[in-house]
């Protein structure tokens, strides 16, 4: 199998970079990759940028590039629709992209999605799946290398560069199975859901506080607290470019929202809330949980209560849990790929209350591979039995029922 040549092309100035995207701008394929740092800022301080065509491959360094002028022919070469972009488990890449470019540089495969698709894992690691598909074992010596530090050694840049090295190799490789399995469509429409993922509705400010843990453990008029000190926090923190931990941790904003204080004093007395803070900020904070305490109703937010699913509902969900691994398994997918144990008692749910769910399981390549049985099964209209031959689980038509008397 032939490789990505590694070259040491190191990038640092303006007229270096136009060198190469003019060298680059007539591939039909790039192996993208990034290195940043994100501990201590808000939005991850971008560092390297990888790139690679089948002729030439460079390491990028952001910052000094941008120093000496804008990386506005990289934008433009990555964001070129006659070019496809190969990254692996690229949600982070795009991110950054999206926000330096202005836009999701389209069209991408991912090598992570598509190797889920053919039996590799769920989320095979890209020196995984460089050992399994070319036999190579790469080095790990700089895994916890610190991207921000200058100079880089030959030997930081070298490993940066290997992690594109391999991208289009594997690609191509990738694709041909894929192919050859007719599931092409499959990991396309697996491309266009991490494209809506990248900035996605749930990035919002007033949506921030569902990924504070524990806050569907509140009652509803503290929870519109939570929401409205956790979107102050999310402003406050892209404001200042820092962590938003660094604002206010999570544990603070709960405490807030379960015991409101009512003066910049008891502010003070509580703890986890920096003084800086208060000083910078109390106003505001007492500002927002006044205004969050006197939303009517209407306006607080709907909190999921857990219900103890019933012993039949159970039974059911395992049933399906057992058909979706066979499924999974003769089609050499992860099952968690296909659906989530909350998917099938979502699915038990909507047949119990004869409703209609809107579930990832029932559309597209999903419903084609699993979807329609697992329904099925449900209805009755399949049975499920255990081959005594070979140990396995067997689907097969239901009988008819009998004619009533």
């Amino acid at each position: 199998m032939t490789t990505t040549p590694l070259h040491d092309t190191y990038i640092t100035t303006r007229p270096a970079l136009e060198a190469l995207c003019d060298r680059l701008r007539s591939s039909s394929r790039l192996a993208l990759d990034t290195e940043f740092v994100g501990e201590d800022s808000f939005i991850p301080k971008l560092e390297l940028i990888q790139v690679a065509s089948p002729e030439v491959a460079a390491v990028i360094d952001f910052p000094a590039v941008q120093a000496a002028g804008s990386l506005d022919p990289l934008w433009e070469l990555i964001c070129d629709p006659n070019i496809e972009k190969v990254v692996h488990a690229g949600r982070q890449d795009l991110d950054l992209f999206a926000l330096h470019a202005g836009q999701v540089p389209k069209p991408f495969f991912d090598t992570q999605i598509a190797a889920a698709m053919l039996g590799f894992g769920a989320q095979v690691a890209y020196a995984n799946l460089v050992q399994r598909i070319h036999g190579t074992k790469l080095a790990k010596a700089h895994t916890f290398t610190n991207w921000s530090a200058r100079p880089l050694s030959k030997d930081q840049i070298a490993y940066a560069a290997e992690d594109v090295h391999f991208l289009l190799p594997i690609h191509t490789q990738l694709h041909k199975r894929l192919h050859a399995l007719g599931r092409v469509e499959w990991v396309y429409e697996e491309f266009s859901r991490l494209e809506s993922a990248v900035g996605e509705k749930s990035r919002e400010p007033l949506d921030r506080y569902q990924r504070i843990r524990g806050w569907d453990s509140l009652k509803p008029r503290q929870a519109a607290v939570l929401r409205d000190l956790a979107a102050w926090r999310e402003t406050e923190a892209r404001r200042r470019n820092v962590p938003r931990g660094r604002v206010m941790r999570d544990e603070v904003l709960l405490q807030l929202a379960r015991h409101p204080p009512r003066s910049v004093d008891e502010l003070r007395g509580l703890r986890g809330v920096h003084g800086s803070e208060i000083d910078r900020n109390g106003e505001q904070l007492l500002a927002t949980i006044t205004g969050a305490l006197a939303l009517p109703p209407s306006a607080w937010p709907d909190i999921p209560r857990e219900r103890k699913p019933e012993p039949e509902s159970i039974g059911l969900v395992e049933l399906l849990q057992a058909v979706l691994k066979a499924l999974a398994a003769e089609a050499e997918i992860a099952p968690t790929l296909i659906a989530t144990s909350a998917d099938l008692q979502s699915l038990v749910e909507a047949k119990e209350k004869k409703t209609s769910v809107d579930l990832p399981l029932l559309r597209g390549w999903r419903r084609q591979l699993a979807g329609d049985v697992l329904a099925q099964v449900l209805d009755g209209t399949l049975t499920v039995s255990v081959d005594p031959a070979k140990g396995t689980l067997r689907l097969s038509a239901a009988p008819p029922s009998p004619p009533s008397v």
